[in-house]
């Protein structure tokens, strides 16, 4: 009969994780078609044993399952299975017991593993034996497959809580159902045909909440915080892709959620908490805690076989074919760990990604037999690493930060209530989240959005600036823009996606992959990446081959080999981070609430997770062959980082008010001021002055070796290593800045900018900065550089009124006085209006306008451990003067050149002639060689050096420089004190040097 087949499949899910169960009780009630059971507690050690958590369960309840089987209808109705209420609490497993557990022999686990299947594997004789003449084998494979294609697993009010310290962190699911569905994504009973070998689901969560509150010593919440999340629902969609009938397990695994609206709430309390959250999930990800210990990896894969191979009634040759997922991790983090190192969380969620949908077809089962095994193992091999696709997309999603205070009752007995302040919105549109693997040798994740912006809200430490009575516009309120918008963008951010349309997937094509890296990194560059997105692209790309070719599914466990046996192996990082055109305006209201938000984030007590090691040197170091070090030659794994910013601006507004002086303090690490804040009634100053800074291209590299202490371990030990292999030996940095300029502007009453007032035109430089990794295991070698830095300057140029440097000092004064006054922030209106003359109109007294230049400057600086030197050439300097001459026409005054030809100061021609360069070959202006000591104790030995060159220099004192000087706003400069001063005489003073 058929529930000879199907009841010990659904038993084994119940009986196994539910505690006091009578399998005979269960087994009568679903062979009536329906079971209820009430107030059951979940068997918390087996699912910490066999998930392999880095959390410990404290509690785990369901208050009623139901299972509804169709027994008539087992064919065409899907078998339902309903939780209601379930709830399970977590905690990070204790470092201390963990430790104690992992001394303990690893195999113990492994044999307590094994004895639980051997325990179970006879019982599962006894179910699957019941056989009936008039139900063919293929019938019931194909029937119990149909069925396992269909169940419905319906959860409604699931609540998950996990502590840490003082956090609680709750996550409340109202509803969530998963179901089968066909090509068009509607609900349906289907199973997997030869002409269409593809399986559909589809997951909806209903109002989800998550709550982040704060608990005191006795573990009460005295304050509820508004909730992070709040009733958001979203739907995820799993497609499934097999080779043939028989595929144990698909070749292609798709899972894509879309969330329509997604409204995010943080509080300044909940911010630090927040924070301790995502960097738990950082060290996780990392694999800094000391949850998975050595011995551990081998377990994992017995725990994982036992799981597939008892839970969900598959053999134990699904549980063999199983095996290899949890070698390939497919992160590169995990790869080549150190015996004292720890495997991450990520490498047990991967070992569970093929188990969501493997079924068997019922042959095969367990012998016990040495011929059985080593099927298992013929087949294990052939099965190659799935493709799996996972994504998230989000149409619209808000960040809210709100500032608390308390606010008592009126009543003295009655409780305080908290209440919050709106001061920043973040809004971005078009988010994706796709990460793309297949097995370990390749991972690709890609994040971008179409557009974001940033705003104020209502007021801030007690300045009502943005209240609803101010009658600020939109245009005030937002502080930072990048991107576009997604009305005019499109639906791009859901291209390729089970969501999309136009996807081969809702097209009934079978879709394919990009898992080369040269043709990835052709495929999705940064152009394309700025198509589809706009605002930001980050592309992380990580792959692993061999000399001899791609590395399969069947090779080796390389996260558990050891260095000598990945010498084919040749492993690729590389992260490139791409921003669009943005623009950031920092005034007042923008700063405050950032600095305020940065306040809020470092005023907590936790401990970090990664303490950093003592530096502990090994005396004794083994010394690599031949071998070995020709390997290190020809190819050395590394992490590339590329971030790119395009079309930055930058506005820096005069400070209306100045509260810094009560932040500052707290951020370095101060205690707050107890003052009271002067936070009077604000008026917005217009005109505001500005300073506008535009940047075409900003561009950072980064590169550093991916098993930084292992190559350097090696590479000190050489007698006389290649400068190829110290190269890798140092953490390089590279940025570049392309088209830098900066002007002066002001935001009239309208809210809209003027043109800016060039101050510097653009120009390009280059920084160049390397730092040795692990300079402990170089303190016998004194000649090898610790630190080196280049800085490249091709040419720049600074010119400016009088009147506008005074602009830039009072701009400059509203930030750095912190005079905490909203009344203070006053500029001269005379010299605003001769800093931004309207357009047209010429000045009858135009001011004369400095300009200074220096070209081909390059800086250098190196450290070893026992000296520092930096050196230094400027090719050219250059100052000059321009003043209005005769008729109208600007005349160009020279003030100081060099390097001049000083040869003929004597005679009087030489007045009279240039005083360029005679050739580009000349020498440069100014060049310079400093050499200390690191200690005190060492500058008796060695002493200090210092070398100087300096060429002719040609020094011009005109009258045109005092009437630079002496400009004031309030008192404008009358014609005939110019023309007084101009009668007076030239005085020129000439100098020339050469020392050495």
């Amino acid at each position: 009969m058929l529930e000879s087949y199907v009841t010990p499949i659904l038993m084994s899910y119940v009986n196994r994780y539910i505690k006091n169960l009578k399998p005979s009780d269960l087994q009568l009630s679903l062979w009536g078609g329906d079971v209820v059971l009430s107030k059951l507690e979940l068997k918390l050690d087996v699912l910490e044993q066999e998930l392999k958590l880095p959390f410990s369960f404290l509690s785990g309840h369901i208050h009623e399952l139901r299972i509804h089987v169709p027994w008539t209808k087992l064919g065409s109705e899907p078998v339902v299975i309903t939780i209601n209420t379930m709830e399970c609490i977590l905690k990070l497993k204790d470092g201390v017991q963990e430790d104690h557990e992992s001394s303990g022999s690893s195999s113990t686990n492994r044999s307590t593993t094994e004895c639980a299947k051997s325990s179970v594997k006879p019982r599962r004789i006894q179910q699957t034996a019941p056989s009936d003449p008039d139900l063919p084998p293929g019938y019931v494979q194909s029937l119990i497959r149909r069925v396992v294609n269909n169940v419905n697993i319906v959860i409604n009010n699931l609540i998950l809580k996990y502590v840490e310290d003082d956090i609680v962190l709750s996550v409340n699911i109202t509803s969530a159902e998963c179901y089968t569905v066909d090509e068009f994504w509607d609900r349906a009973f289907m199973d997997i045909s030869a002409n269409d070998l593809v399986l559909r689901k589809v997951i909806n969560f209903s109002d989800c909440t998550v709550c982040l509150d704060k608990r005191n010593a006795s573990g009460k919440i005295e304050f509820y915080q508004d909730p992070l999340l709040y009733k958001c629902s979203f739907r995820t969609r799993l497609h499934f892709t097999y080779d043939n009938l028989n595929s144990k397990m698909p070749s292609v695994i798709k899972i894509h959620t879309l969330v329509e609206s997604l409204k995010l709430s943080i509080t300044d309390q909940q911010l630090p908490m927040f924070i301790r959250i995502m960097q738990l999930g950082i060290a996780l990800y990392y694999g800094e805690l000391g949850n998975f210990k050595e011995g551990e990896n081998e377990d994992l894969v017995c725990h994982t076989k036992d799981i597939l191979g008892n839970s969900s009634g598959i053999e134990d040759e699904t549980g063999s074919d199983m095996q290899y997922s949890t070698q390939y991790i497919n992160q590169e983090p995990y790869m080549h760990q150190d015996d004292d190192q720890q495997q991450g969380w990520v490498s047990w969620a991967w070992s569970f990604v093929p188990a969501i949908v493997s079924y068997d077809d019922g042959e095969d089962d367990y012998t016990g037999t040495e011929g059985g095994t080593t099927l298992h193992q013929q087949k294990s091999q052939a099965l190659k690493d799935p493709i799996v696709s996972i994504g998230f997309y989000c149409t619209k999603a808000t960040v809210t930060f709100k500032l608390t205070e308390m606010q008592p009752e009126s009543s003295y007995y009655s409780p305080q209530k908290v209440k919050s302040k709106e001061v920043i919105l973040w809004e971005q549109e078009g988010t994706t989240v796709e990460a793309l693997m297949m097995g370990e040798p390749f991972f690709d994740c890609q994040i971008g959005f179409v557009g974001c912006q940033a705003m104020c809200l209502k007021g801030i430490m007690g300045i009502k600036d943005f209240e609803e009575n101010m009658n600020r516009s939109d245009a005030e309120a937002c502080f930072f823009s990048c991107g576009e918008n997604l009305s005019t963008k499109g639906m791009t951010y859901l291209t390729n996606s089970l969501f999309d349309y136009r996807s081969p997937e809702n097209n009934g094509i079978r879709a394919e992959f990009i898992l080369d890296a040269a043709h990835h990194k052709e495929t999705y560059s940064e152009i394309a990446g700025m198509q589809r997105f706009g605002a930001f692209y980050m592309d992380y790309l990580y792959t692993m081959e061999s000399t001899s070719g791609k590395v399969s599914g069947n090779q080796q466990d390389f996260s558990s080999s050891k260095s000598e046996d990945l010498v084919n192996v040749q492993e690729m990082s590389t992260k490139s981070l791409i921003v669009g055109p943005l623009n950031l305006r920092l005034d007042s209201s923008a700063v405050h609430r950032i600095m305020k938000m940065i306040v809020c984030a470092v005023e907590h007590e936790y401990e970090p997770y990664n303490k950093p090691k003592p530096d502990i040197v090994e005396g004794n170091r083994t010394m690599p062959n031949s071998e070995e070090i020709a390997s290190l030659e020809e190819y050395i794994p590394t992490r590339l980082t590329s971030f790119t910013i395009l079309k930055c601006t930058i506005t820096i507004s005069m400070a209306e008010f100045n509260l810094l002086g009560h932040l500052l303090p707290i951020i370095m690490g101060q205690k707050s001021s107890s003052g009271l804040l002067n936070a009077g009634s604000f008026q917005p100053l217009r005109p505001l002055p500005a300073i506008r800074i535009l940047m075409d291209k900003i561009n950072l590299e980064h590169s550093v070796p991916m098993y930084a202490e292992q190559l350097v371990q090696t590479v000190s030990s050489l007698s006389q290593p290649s400068d190829n292999l110290l190269h890798y030996c140092y953490a390089h940095c590279y940025l570049k800045i392309f088209g830098f300029q900066a002007g002066l502007t002001s935001l009239d009453i309208r809210g809209s900018y003027c043109l800016p007032t060039p101050i510097i035109p653009s120009f390009s430089t280059a920084i160049y900065g390397k730092l040795l990794k692990f300079p402990k295991y170089w303190t016998k070698r004194s000649h090898v550089p610790l630190t080196e830095c280049i800085f490249e300057l091709p040419n720049l140029t600074v010119q400016a009124t009088r009147a506008q440097t005074l602009l830039l000092q009072t701009i400059y004064q509203s930030w750095s006085h912190h005079v905490g006054n909203v009344s203070s922030a006053v500029v001269n209106e005379v010299l605003v209006n001769e800093v931004f003359q309207t357009s047209g109109v010429k000045s009858k007294n135009p001011l004369p306008t400095l300009e200074g230049s220096v070209q081909n400057v390059e800086l250098k600086y190196c450290s070893t451990s026992l000296v520092k030197c930096a050196s230094g050439t400027v090719g050219s300097i250059k100052i000059c003067a321009k003043a209005p001459g005769d008729g109208g026409k600007e005349k160009l005054i020279p003030l100081i050149q060099g390097p001049s030809d000083t040869r003929d100061l004597h005679s009087s021609k030489w007045l009279n002639e240039s005083r360029k360069p005679e050739s580009l070959l000349a020498p440069d202006m100014v060049a310079f060689t400093i050499q200390s000591p690191q200690y005190m104790d060492y500058c008796h030995n060695s002493g200090a050096v210092l070398l100087a060159s300096v060429q002719g220099l040609a020094v011009n004192i005109d009258p045109v420089l005092y009437t630079w000087l002496m400009y004031q706003p309030q008192k404008r400069s009358s014609r005939h004190i110019q023309q007084g001063l101009s009668s007076l005489a030239d005085v020129r003073v000439e100098c020339s040097c050469a020392i050495t």
